[in-house]
């Protein structure tokens, strides 16, 4: 056996296995991934973790500063603006995936029905989700909790809506790509129907640039979500959601900054973290986009 021969190492397990360790190799995702487990696992544990009722009032301590004995500070009702942040972030984690999961239902369904059967659906389809775009997200979204009206169930739905238009196109051009594969036609040949077609060889195959996708998706809606409560249209006082933690303590912004900016910074933090491991997982998950990136010598 020949040097060369012996020195290649054949490539085992199948997609998944090898996304994974790429995706283990980034220590900027892994860190991330951290980041968000760990706020995660705090807003799941508020009520053992957090020192107070959110909602309790303490007319006694009101805009008290940081310290021993309120470590983020009291607001101007005399709340724990720990305590407040801690259960906040139940709320806002709940959002994103609740806005992602309207918005991947809806773009999965539209997007495989465009892409698959092509003709007078992919037509009707697109054509709506180009005028869809034309608004943009947050506009779009405004304009759902107009109808609906303001609260957080609502701005869920509104974020879920604004959104699918992106998930609609991404999916139809994997089913595209996917649905003219040797395999597919393999399938067919052998009589496959077209749900089996689609659910069994096209969409598993299609899903991997709406994994990314999806996992990006869950920061921007806690992003526009907090932008929706800070303005009013999100969830109500006295709810303990970033955003609207965040609108409550700007007329105390120079006397009492904790009110607004601890809120703030999970809002920075947990957005970041959800967005580098999104980027960790789109490279992980798309190798060859990341090998057209590197110079010749290090692609082949």
């Amino acid at each position: 056996m020949s040097d060369g021969a012996r020195g290649a190492r054949p490539v085992a397990g199948s997609p998944w296995s090898a996304a994974r360790r790429r995706l283990r190799r980034n220590r900027v995702a892994l860190a991330a991934g951290r980041v968000v487990g760990l706020v995660a696992l705090v807003s799941a544990l508020a009520p053992a973790i957090a020192p107070h009722d959110p909602a309790e009032i303490d007319a006694k301590r009101t805009l008290e500063p940081p310290g021993a004995r309120a470590l983020f500070g009291r607001d101007h009702l005399g709340r724990d603006v720990l305590s407040r942040v801690v259960y906040g972030g139940r709320l806002s984690l709940r959002v994103g995936l609740v806005s992602v999961a309207i918005s991947l239902g809806f773009g999965l369904t539209l997007g495989v029905l465009a892409g698959f059967y092509a003709g007078w659906p992919d037509t009707l389809i697109m054509r709506t989700m180009d005028s869809l775009l034309a608004f943009p997200g947050i506009l779009l979204a405004l304009a759902v909790i107009a109808v609906l009206g303001p609260g957080l169930s609502n701005v869920m739905v509104a974020v879920g809506v604004s959104y699918v238009p992106h998930y609609t196109r991404v999916v139809r051009s994997s089913v595209l790509s996917a649905k003219v594969s040797p395999y597919v036609d393999a399938a067919r040949a052998v009589g496959c129907r077209d749900a089996r077609l689609v659910l069994a060889h096209i969409l598993p195959n299609a899903l991997t640039p709406v994994i990314a996708l999806a996992t990006l998706g869950v920061a921007t809606a806690i992003l526009v979500a907090a932008g929706l409560s800070f303005l009013g249209l999100g969830a109500q006082p006295p709810t303990p959601e970033w955003g609207a933690m965040v609108s409550s303590g700007r007329e105390y912004l120079r006397s009492a900054w904790w009110i607004s900016t601890f809120p703030g910074l999970m809002i920075m933090l947990t957005v970041l973290a959800i967005n580098l491991l999104g980027d960790g997982l789109r490279e992980a998950l798309d190798p060859v986009a990341r090998r057209a990136q590197l110079p010749a010598s290090q692609a082949s």
